[in-house]
């Protein structure tokens, strides 16, 4: 494959958060219908518990200005392996698919999980453009890899 010049990675990475965002701001909107009757399932604040757990987690491992959000990696940022980057490299993008899930929940099924879906979709094309562009930026990323999942701990 013909590498991307800084330019097409910048744009790709754009649309991809564009996509993930939609995805984001749905799956709430698809959830208010059951919010407004008061109907949140036990499982939804789990996961939801779950998701905002994760986040901080990672948050305290990843400092902001380490990272971007789009899948380019800083020029001057630091691969972290601690934290829950010990298990999966990206923790964040684990949170949000929780956090989707508990939202998919309150929705009416077709509509929910199908957004929710195409969430996973698109931060599955997303972190594997990362991770190709992680290899380039940090000599031991393809290390760290062998050794931990990119969403599930021990399964994927």
């Amino acid at each position: 494959m013909k590498l991307l010049s800084l330019a097409q990675r910048k744009a790709l990475g754009t649309l991809l958060v564009g996509l993930q965002f939609t995805c984001m701001l749905l799956l709430p909107a698809l959830a208010v219908p059951a919010l407004r009757k008061g109907d949140i399932p036990l499982a939804t604040l789990l996961l939801g518990g779950t998701s905002l757990a994760l986040m901080i987690w990672t948050l305290l491992h990843n400092r902001l200005g380490n990272f971007n959000i789009r899948p380019l990696p800083k020029t001057f940022g630091t691969l972290v392996t601690s934290g829950p980057y010990r298990w999966i490299r990206h923790p964040m993008y684990s949170a949000i698919l929780l956090g989707g899930a508990a939202l998919a929940l309150m929705a009416d099924p077709a509509p929910g999980w199908s957004v929710w879906a195409c969430l996973v979709i698109v931060l599955f094309v997303k972190s594997t453009f990362e991770e190709r562009w992680m290899r380039e930026q940090h000599p031991a990323y393809g290390d760290y890899v062998a050794r931990s999942k990119r969403f599930i701990p021990l399964i994927f």
